[in-house]
């Protein structure tokens, strides 16, 4: 009944570590933003309103 206990307990401590790894590396991404030049969602008549 220890071993399984045991087992149990390293497994929970494996996954949460991998989840605060995952989650500190992704507050760390920096997120970039297309400029409005080269999206090619916009249609003309939109490109000119925002020039």
């Amino acid at each position: 009944m220890f071993t399984i206990l045991a087992i149990s307990l390293v497994i929970i401590a494996v996954v949460l570590l991998l989840a605060i790894a995952t989650t500190s590396k992704a507050y760390q991404y920096k997120h970039t933003i297309d400029p409005v030049d080269n999206n090619p969602h916009l249609t003309k008549d939109e490109q000119n309103k925002k020039e």
